[in-house]
């Protein structure tokens, strides 16, 4: 059953009243919301969060307090409170500890976030994206995504990620599921060229609904991988989002053309004054029988990338996170349903965006089912894939784990366009494990982070 207990009503009950007296006086009451949580957090799921919130909150002179508190200045009311409720308090104080508890009582991987496919449908053709070559062929009905997440709320996870396909062109279903299950997050990967003046209205409305919208760069790079006049649509998607004090984060996948320009101060700042309030970094993955290999990045872009992120967080007011390159923050890799996975528009459950190989499928397994199922317990049993946690990837920055794991469960490829051998996609990282393997094995002997693991 998804149905909060008695407990977790309370607990709900109790960090409403507070988020609601904070709007009064945010320097005032935020510790006070802080001495809450750590009341509420009775199994410390949240110690480390905590620490580290309190320590930015107590230094006046903190950019990362400033940051929390542009919430009040920058953020609708309603868009922070359902936020607040929904992310910190159903996602992670009431999400978390269910979701352990199903782990151990199941010995499997259960997830905090399910990231899933509405369509594979688009209407951009972007270069070295895989869905560029399915088409409209598939999508996800209404039911089986609602079914999804009741699923998946009943086991503890109220964070739900949407891509494609570009997943806009299913504007009506995902506002639907936004108010049919007003108590989760929902974040969407988008091009953000459909995001118009009503859907940013519709999204005042239901409150719990965040785009996180992809460039490459600036109008050059963007429109290179992504066609003409794709980066001025995504900046007045931008000024649409933030007129209305809407919550809006950027994707950002840097490749062996763009990195230079997607690591820059000059572009973090660009997209932190238009309002963004988080940005996402991704490598390229050369995901399908046809992908091109010369956009996978060389080791010493994939290094500037990691030292410019940590600069970042240290100098800019925006949450920035690297995929690959943060490993050391998540312990390794957090695919295969240990902190999340993904469902394709054909209904297939794959333990990563980029790893298009299952044997499972939404219309034949339960999630439970699946999370059980040979392939994603070869991840349990795996999980790290290395102990430098620098190389997280068991494609790319493990030569043949992959591969392993996928003959072992004895998975199929689930490419919707023609199925890709994984000794085949294995082979075409070789390059970038072997080059990048020395320059991680040398910031992970530098890294504070070794101590500790």
């Amino acid at each position: 059953m998804s149905e909060r207990t008695i407990r977790e009503q309370l607990q709900a009950f109790g960090l409403q009243k507070i988020i609601n007296m904070i709007d009064g006086d945010p320097d005032k009451n935020i510790p006070t919301l802080l001495n809450w949580v750590d009341r509420l957090d009775r199994t410390d799921s949240l110690l480390e969060q905590r620490t580290a919130f309190r320590r930015v909150i107590e230094d006046e002179d903190n950019m990362w307090g400033n940051f929390i508190k542009s919430f009040w200045t920058d953020v609708d009311d309603g868009v922070r409170k359902t936020l607040f409720e929904n992310f910190f308090v159903n996602a992670c104080l009431i999400g978390m500890p269910r979701q352990e508890k199903a782990r151990e009582e199941h010995d499997c991987n259960v997830p905090w976030a399910i990231l899933m496919d509405p369509t594979s449908a688009c209407n951009l053709s972007c270069t070295g994206c895989w869905a560029a070559e399915y088409g409209d062929m598939l999508s996800l009905d209404y039911d089986t995504l609602d079914d999804i997440i009741r699923q998946g709320k009943a086991l503890g996870c109220y964070m739900y990620v949407y891509s494609g396909g570009e997943p806009l062109v299913r504007k009506e279903d995902i506002l639907r599921l936004c108010e049919a299950h007003n108590d989760c997050m929902f974040l969407a990967f988008t091009n953000g060229t459909l995001i118009d003046e009503a859907f940013a209205d519709e999204m005042l409305r239901v409150r719990n609904f965040v785009p996180a919208i992809s460039i490459e760069g600036f109008e050059e790079e963007t429109d290179d991988r992504r066609g003409k006049g794709t980066y001025q649509k995504v900046i007045r998607a931008m000024s649409l989002l933030q007129e209305r004090k809407l919550i809006f984060g950027a994707s950002c996948c840097y490749t062996s053309k763009n990195t230079q320009i997607i690591g820059s101060d000059e572009f973090i700042d660009d997209l932190i004054a238009r309002g963004a309030k988080f940005a996402w970094f991704f490598t390229y993955m050369p995901v399908g029988v046809g992908a091109p290999t010369d956009l996978i990045v060389e080791a010493p872009q994939r290094e500037y990338m990691y030292h410019q992120i940590r600069k970042f967080r240290e100098t800019k007011p925006v949450f920035a996170i690297d995929f690959w390159n943060d490993g050391d923050y998540v312990n390794g890799c957090i695919a295969g349903g240990r902190r999340y996975l993904h469902i394709n528009a054909n209904g297939d459950i794959e333990p990563c965006a980029f790893i298009h190989y299952s044997d499972s499928n939404i219309h034949e397994k339960t999630l439970l089912e699946a999370y059980k199922s040979p392939l994603f317990m070869q991840y349990k049993q795996n999980q790290p894939f290395n102990d430098n946690l620098l190389r997280p990837c068991p494609l790319l920055d493990n030569d043949g784990k992959l591969a392993e794991m996928v003959h072992t469960a004895g998975a199929h490829s689930t490419d919707l366009a023609q199925p890709e051998n994984v000794d085949h996609l294995c082979a075409k990282c070789t390059h970038a494990c072997e080059h990048w393997t020395p320059v991680a094995d040398q910031l992970w002997q530098d890294s504070p982070a070794k101590a500790v693991v």
